[in-house]
C-alpha cells in the first residue's frame, strides 16, 4: 500500500471518522455501517506491488478493469491522427491506480472541465471530465485519457511532465468508477478483446511491430 493513495483519502476518512463518534453517541446502530465503509475505502485505495514485462515492444494496461472497447478513432489532442483506441472501464471495485503502458518521457498533461456521466456512456469519452497525457519514446508518442464517471469526480496526477517513467510506473489515479483509455498507433497488434479482465501495469494489451 502506498502512502501516496492512502494519502488522496485523507478526508474520506476524516469524515468517516467524525461520524464514527457522532454515530456512537447518537444513533449507535449506524457505528457498525460506519466501519464497514472505512474498510472498504481502505480497500478500495489499495495498490498492490506489479511487475511489467520487459519486452519494448509490450504496451500493458494503464488501469485494472474491464475492455468496454477497441476501436480506430482520430486523436484530436495530441496526435491528431488516426489511432486505435482501447477503452478500460473502472468498476469501484477495481484498483484505481493508473500506470504507464510504455516506457518514456512525460511530453503533455493537460485536464480538461467537463461532465460526470456514466463511464459506460457513449459520450463520456467526449463529453467527461478529462485528463489527457503522452508519453514519448524512442518507438514514438503515447496518449492516455483518464476520464471521470458519475460516482469518480476527481482526476488525480502525480507526474509532471518532463518526468521520466518506466513502464508499469504510476503517473495519477481516479477516485472510484471511471475510465481509461490508451492510443495506440494503427500498425499496433492489439491482444486483447472487448470484455477481457486487465491488470494495470502487468497485462500486454498490445504489441508494437
Amino acid at each position: 500500500m502506498r502512502f501516496q493513495t492512502l494519502y488522496e483519502a485523507r478526508w474520506i476518512f476524516a469524515a468517516l471518522a467524525a461520524l464514527a463518534i457522532a454515530s456512537a453517541f447518537v444513533f449507535p446502530w449506524l457505528l457498525l455501517l460506519v466501519l464497514l465503509l472505512t474498510v472498504y475505502v481502505f480497500w478500495f485505495f489499495r495498490d498492490p506491488a506489479r511487475v511489467s514485462p520487459a519486452d519494448p515492444n509490450a504496451v500493458v494496461a494503464a488501469a485494472d478493469g474491464t475492455v468496454a472497447d477497441i476501436v480506430e478513432i482520430e486523436e484530436v489532442e495530441v496526435m491528431h491522427a488516426l489511432q486505435k483506441r482501447v477503452g478500460i472501464f473502472l468498476s469501484v471495485f477495481d484498483v484505481h491506480t493508473n500506470r504507464a503502458p510504455v516506457e518514456g518521457k512525460i511530453v503533455y498533461r493537460k485536464a480538461h472541465a467537463g461532465l460526470c456521466l456514466d463511464a459506460r456512456h457513449a459520450d463520456c469519452t467526449t463529453k467527461n471530465r478529462a485528463m489527457t497525457w503522452a508519453f514519448q519514446n524512442q518507438r514514438g508518442t503515447f496518449v492516455v485519457r483518464q476520464l471521470t464517471g458519475m460516482i469518480a469526480r476527481r482526476i488525480v496526477g502525480w507526474s509532471k511532465v518532463g518526468d521520466e517513467l518506466k513502464k508499469g510506473e504510476h503517473f495519477g489515479m481516479i477516485r472510484f468508477g471511471s475510465r481509461t483509455e490508451v492510443y495506440l498507433p494503427l500498425e499496433a497488434e492489439v491482444l486483447v478483446k472487448v470484455g477481457d479482465r486487465v491488470t494495470g501495469g502487468t497485462t500486454v494489451i498490445a504489441r508494437l511491430r
